[in-house]
């Protein structure tokens, strides 16, 4: 299937140390972006949305800066070209705004749905930080 790298930024009115736990750990992440996140024995993240498990694991961490989920299939480990999320957190030097950089590489949705789906997501994550 056809990939898509879907790159967003979404400006967050919040600090660092208040958004970073909300990417990059398991029970931040439930509480906006899946039905419900687990980390199993190995330390990869199940992402359960619908009913349905994806597997990932992190393969880039910088605390308060950005978190990488490489998204793989457990059944074939070998596969390589892995969908991927990136959330990176930036300021701007002028006006310190904080925004949240979204790197969704998955299979192909139309920009549109995928940009509306991460506005909604976005938009839980914000009215959860008051952000």
């Amino acid at each position: 299937m056809v990939k898509n790298k879907f790159v967003a930024d979404y400006q967050i009115n919040t600090s660092r140390k208040i958004l970073f736990p909300y990417l990059s750990t398991a029970s931040g992440l439930a509480e906006w972006f899946a039905d419900d996140v687990s980390i199993n024995e190995d330390k990869n993240f199940i992402f359960n949305y619908d009913g349905e498990e994806h597997h990932a694991k992190v393969v880039a961490l910088r605390s308060n800066y950005h978190v990488k989920f490489d998204f793989f299939d457990p059944k074939n480990p070998d596969e390589s070209d892995h969908s991927y999320i990136e959330f990176k957190i930036e300021e701007n030097e002028l006006t310190q705004t904080l925004f949240l950089k979204v790197i969704d590489y998955s299979n192909s949705y139309d920009d549109e749905e995928q940009e509306s789906i991460w506005e909604n997501l976005v938009s839980q994550l914000k009215e959860i930080i008051g952000g």
